[in-house]
C-alpha cells in the first residue's frame, strides 16, 4: 500500500494553474489541497465568481496530470468580530460549498478563527463564548453542506477555539452532522505541556474522533527558546512513525498532505514520509 501523499498548492510555486498541476505531480504529489485565493492568480476567485464551469476548468487542469482536489481551502475567521464580515467570510465559505463538486471535491476546509480580526493568538480564544460562537457558525455552514452532500473539514488547533481534542470531539457531538468531520494535523495539538507526551496526545485524538478524520495535514515541529514553532516535515520532533502505524492500520489510503514545506526541504520531506510509511508497514 503506497503513502497517499499530497500538498497544499500554494506550498508549490508556479506562475499559472497548468504550471502549478505539472510541479504538483512532477514532485510526486497526487492531491492537493486548493485554497483559490492563495493558488488562483489568472482569474477572479472573489465571491461571486464560482460556477460549474469554473469549477470544472479548474478541475480539468488537475486532471490532465492525474492530481486529484483533495481539498478546497477556504480560509475565512468564523468567529470574526465584526459581525458583517464574519457574515461575508461565512457566504464565501458555503460558495465553495455549491459549487465544490464541480471542482470534483467533496470536502471545503477550514480552521475555526480568532477573536482577532487578523486571526492573532488570544487567550480570549478558549473562552466558552468563543466556543459559542464556533459552533454558530459551524451550524450554518453544515446546513448549507447537507443541502449538497459536501463535507465541512474543520482543523483544530493549540492556539484556536478547538484548541484541544476534547474541544474538537464536543463541537462534533454539539453539530451532530455527518457532513461535519475533521481535518486532523496532529503537530496542531502540540504544546510545551505535552511535548513530551506525544503518543498519549495522539492516542486522545484518535479514540475520540478518529473516525470522523477525513484529512491529515502534515508539518513538524521544534521547541526553540521555550516555543513551539512549525517547521518542515522531517526536521522536528514529531513521530511519524508512530502516526503513520495508526493511520496505516485505522485511515488506510488517507490522503496526507504536507503543510509548511517549501522547497528546497520538499523532496526531503517526500523521502522522509515514505521512509517512515514503509517502516509503520513492516511493524504491522
Amino acid at each position: 500500500m503506497k503513502v497517499n501523499l499530497g500538498i497544499r498548492a500554494h506550498d508549490v510555486e508556479a506562475k499559472n494553474l497548468h504550471e502549478l498541476a505539472a510541479n504538483v505531480v512532477q514532485r510526486g504529489f497526487s492531491a492537493v489541497q486548493l485554497a483559490l485565493a492563495k493558488s488562483i492568480t489568472e482569474f477572479s476567485t472573489s465571491t461571486g465568481s464560482l460556477s460549474p464551469g469554473y469549477g470544472h476548468y479548474v478541475k480539468s487542469i488537475f486532471q490532465q496530470h492525474d492530481v486529484r482536489i483533495a481539498v478546497l481551502g477556504c480560509y475565512i475567521n468564523m468567529i470574526h468580530p465584526d459581525l458583517p464580515e464574519r457574515q461575508r467570510q461565512l457566504d464565501r465559505f458555503k460558495e465553495h460549498i455549491r459549487f465544490a463538486r464541480d471542482f470534483g471535491c467533496t470536502i471545503v476546509g477550514t480552521e475555526t478563527g480568532s477573536v482577532i480580526p487578523s486571526l492573532g493568538y488570544s487567550e480570549d480564544n478558549f473562552t466558552e463564548e468563543a466556543y459559542i460562537e464556533v459552533v454558530k457558525s459551524v451550524r450554518e455552514l453544515v446546513e448549507e453542506a447537507e443541502k449538497f452532500g459536501i463535507i465541512v473539514g474543520v482543523e483544530g488547533g493549540i492556539n484556536h477555539p478547538i484548541h484541544t481534542p476534547k474541544r474538537m470531539k464536543r463541537l462534533l457531538e454539539d453539530v451532530p452532522s455527518p457532513n461535519l468531520q475533521v481535518i486532523y494535523d496532529p503537530a496542531n495539538f502540540m504544546s510545551l505541556d505535552n511535548v513530551h507526551e506525544q503518543h498519549s496526545v495522539m492516542e486522545e485524538a484518535f479514540q475520540l474522533f478518529g473516525e470522523r478524520i477525513v484529512i491529515v495535514h502534515a508539518k513538524d515541529f521544534i521547541v526553540d527558546n521555550g516555543e513551539i514553532t512549525m517547521v518542515p516535515v522531517g526536521t522536528g520532533q514529531l513521530d511519524y512513525k508512530y502516526l503513520l502505524q495508526r493511520l496505516k492500520k485505522e485511515k488506510p489510503f488517507i490522503n496526507i498532505l504536507l503543510e509548511n514545506t517549501r522547497d528546497p526541504h520538499l523532496t526531503d520531506s517526500i523521502r522522509y514520509i515514505q521512509g517512515r510509511y514503509e517502516q509503520a508497514k513492516r511493524v504491522q
